[in-house]
């Protein structure tokens, strides 16, 4: 049987923290102006703060000071105090504000309250892996060594990191950044989505809480237009997760500094795809799948969007998919039965009503969905199944991100590969079959930075998280998205090296 396997894995606010003193004591800023935020599920309508160039430029003066603050030796100097503080201190205020992050986070951008709770819950595993493997990222290596000549790797902080995150998984994917670039001596400048600012705020609030400093972590609140200023500024790297064009356009900016070049990582689009090809469990693979291609209302990067079925099970698998699609229950965020909730922007329906229209013209049959929620307020979508799709159709080709899937029938594995890698995006595939020789082959085949048998949108904390073509540059998670945020330096020391004198200078530079 094969399981769905998800891995779970106020400005005036006052927190209790760990002082550092510092001619950097704790820093208000004066925002001149407000965005609008949406309730998805209401449509009510709030404003929140937001940065001014002068505030954006402030905030960043402040991470890159700190990097040389003498009041702050203790949090540069010592590894294990950071790890504490990040890791341990903030796993525990996870568990004690688990509630009211999970509710302003529903709140935020519609997720159902309980998958809300799910991904703060969750986010402490995900924490609790860097804590297990961040030292021996940190590591020197000593590649070679004799009585004459000692050569050896050390692994410096990348400086100054902006992390512009996303609204669909801001504790998964902001974490996957800010804890390990803490915990390996960087600064963070952090701008949350502007969808989900107030998640954000209680994210900042909890690490200082942990006993973060401020001056290492800096938020930065506002749109575009401001994550655009956090990038007029000298930052050492960029990781961003959200949409391809922003990606080029950050990109694009990185590389045109004139004094130095940033790393660069990007987590962007995806158009994920799965073959379904017998012998197989069909009432098991299609219930994983609908979830898979349903969970959080198909706003995850990894959702299962393109579905491709062997010609013998065609039918029975779209009937059965159907059948599952139809059982979940779309409703208000706050009702712990809600399975669907709502979108989390109003002109994502005008995509989704797009992507129907084109595939229905091209031969797509409407099984299950189709069309907006019209009764009450918010920006509902019924679950969709589209059958008889091919890969000329926008909704086989363009990241959706919604409730939606495309169902396509195929002769052999040989198409289903050709059919599966033509595509701008590589984020995630997979097969479902119980023939192991079959599914090794097919995984081996697939253009994507994650490859699945018998399971869908699933992500391992274990595991690095990366993409090709179009989804993306770089990685996080595993070992190596630890190693993301550092950079390393080449020692090639010639002469003698053995004596006392150089054993303790060795113990101090953590030789």
């Amino acid at each position: 049987m094969y399981q769905r396997t998800r891995v779970l894995c106020n400005k005036n606010s006052t927190v209790s923290r760990t002082a550092y003193p510092s001619v950097f004591t704790a820093v208000r800023y004066s925002h001149s102006s407000t965005i609008e935020l949406v309730n998805p599920a209401t449509g009510k309508r709030t404003s929140h703060e937001q940065d001014s160039a002068q505030t954006v430029a402030s905030k960043y003066q402040t991470v890159r000071d700190a990097l040389s603050s003498p009041g702050l030796t203790k949090w540069n100097n010592t590894p294990a105090h950071r790890v504490q503080v990040v890791g341990k201190n903030f796993i525990e205020q996870l568990e004690k504000n688990e509630e009211r992050a999970a509710k302003a986070l529903s709140e935020d951008m519609g997720k159902s309250v309980k998958q809300a709770r799910n991904e703060v819950r969750a986010t402490k595993a995900r924490v609790q892996f860097f804590v297990d493997n961040v030292d021996k990222v940190m590591a020197d290596e000593v590649i070679k060594q004799d009585a004459k000549l000692k050569e050896v790797i050390k692994w410096e902080p990348l400086g100054v990191v902006a992390n512009i995150s996303a609204w669909n998984y801001p504790y998964f994917v902001g974490s996957n950044v800010f804890v390990p670039a803490l915990m390996t001596g960087n600064s963070v400048l952090y701008k949350p989505s502007e969808f989900t600012l107030r998640t954000g705020k209680i994210i900042t609030e909890m690490l200082y809480a942990s006993g973060v400093p401020e001056q290492f972590f800096q938020t930065v609140y506002g749109g575009g237009a401001v994550g655009s200023l956090v990038l007029d500024h000298k930052v050492d790297g960029v990781f961003f997760t959200g949409s391809v064009g922003t990606g080029k356009k950050i990109y694009q900016k990185a590389a045109s500094y004139s004094t130095h070049m940033p790393k660069v990582q990007l987590e962007l689009g995806g158009k994920d795809a799965t073959y379904v090809m017998p012998p197989v469990d069909i009432k098991s693979a299609a219930e994983s799948l609908a979830d898979g291609a349903m969970y959080n209302t198909g706003q995850s990067c990894c959702s299962v969007e393109r579905i491709y079925v062997h010609s013998d099970i065609y039918d029975e698998f779209v009937a059965e998919l159907v059948r599952n699609v139809r059982l979940f229950k779309t409703g208000p965020p706050d009702s712990e039965d809600t399975y669907i909730g709502p979108l989390v922007q109003d002109k994502q329906r005008d995509l989704l009503d797009a992507h129907i229209a084109d595939a229905v013209s091209k031969g797509a049959k409407i099984e299950t969905g189709g069309k907006r929620v019209s009764t009450g307020p918010g920006f509902y979508y019924e679950p969709t199944v589209l059958s008889g799709c091919t890969n000329d159709m926008l909704v086989m080709r363009d990241e959706s991100f919604g409730p939606i899937v495309g169902v396509a029938k195929v002769r052999d594995e040989d198409e289903a590969v050709r059919l599966i890698n033509d595509s701008q995006y590589g984020l995630t595939n997979g097969v479902y079959t119980s023939d192991k020789a079959a599914a090794r082959r097919i995984m081996g085949k697939l253009h994507s930075g994650s490859v699945y048998w018998n399971a869908c949108d699933r992500i391992a904390f274990g595991l690095p998280w990366s993409g090709r073509n179009l989804s993306g540059l770089g990685l996080t998670l595993s070992t190596h998205g630890i190693r993301a945020f550092m950079q390393p330096k080449g020692y090639h020391i010639v002469g003698q090296w053995e004596d006392e004198e150089s054993k303790k200078l060795d113990a101090a530079l953590r030789f």
